[in-house]
């Protein structure tokens, strides 16, 4: 026998776990861009025509918008950045035989910071301990951080039981096996569970501007409160271009990192 050939397990359980998954056109590239690019345009060129008070300049001109948008992206990628660092390392660790007893403790401990209000969340930290940017990331990555883990715990889960123990059989550590073949099957399943994540905190980061934190909120904050629907409409309509944006860009690192075949 060659010393290249796998064996028919590794090679059956292979043409399982490595379907071809159809790639998107260049059109269903290009779709979501060009759709948020109008959207902004439009948006854009309608403050520009309406004749705005003094609290709506304030609030529409350009340099405050970027700023608003670059503190939303700040909240946003720091505790998406915070929450892979915790659930990635732990849905591993609670997939191991060893830690099996404790799991459902695991997962009942993090589904607490879903189950409780962000809203209510932000409102206890700034009772008891302060107002601004670190309450509300810590906020949003106790908020976010279930999906992550749950779908990296299912990834790992998923993967073909048979692929494993023929790696194993082969020579290869229970570390070879993680980091070659258990985490780049995985990947898809954790990706999703990362859109999710980043879209929950893209759309939760408004709250912010409730505690002094700034992003694309303090419109939203700024118009209701101010009777000025005009400026929350524009501040609806930034968010949710954002989060369109966000959830594209992590669509395509999903399709960058998914392993060839899959």
């Amino acid at each position: 026998m060659s010393t290249t050939s796998k064996p028919p397990l590794v090679a059956s359980a292979a043409a399982v776990v490595t379907a071809p998954r159809r790639r998107r056109s260049l059109g269903g590239y290009l779709f979501m861009p060009v759709l948020l690019a109008l959207v902004l345009v439009f948006t854009f060129v309608s403050i520009s025509r309406k004749d705005l008070d003094s609290t709506e300049s304030k609030r529409l001109a350009f340099d405050y918008i970027v700023a608003r948008t670059v503190e939303h992206l700040e909240l946003t990628v720091i505790s998406t950045l915070i929450v892979l660092v915790i659930a990635i390392p732990v849905g591993i660790l609670l997939t191991r035989s060893f830690a099996r007893p404790v799991t459902p403790f695991a997962i009942a401990f993090f589904n607490i910071g879903q189950a409780v209000p962000t809203i209510g969340l932000l409102l206890i930290f700034a009772i008891v301990w302060s107002i601004g940017f670190v309450p509300t990331v810590v906020a949003l990555a106790a908020y976010t951080t279930l999906p992550v883990l749950r779908n990296t715990m299912v990834g790992l889960t998923q993967v073909d039981a048979s692929v494993i123990e023929s790696a194993r059989g082969m020579g290869m550590t229970k570390l070879a096996v993680l980091t070659r073949i258990e985490l780049p099957l995985a990947v898809p399943v954790i990706m999703a569970g990362l859109r999710t994540a980043l879209t929950i905190n893209v759309g939760t980061a408004t709250l912010g501007a409730f505690i002094g934190a700034g992003t694309l909120g303090s419109l939203i904050v700024s118009g209701y409160s101010g009777n000025h629907p005009f400026i929350t409409i524009i501040g609806g309509i930034l968010v949710a271009v954002l989060a369109l944006l966000v959830d594209y860009l992590a669509g395509l690192a999903e399709d960058f990192l998914r392993p060839r075949g899959l």
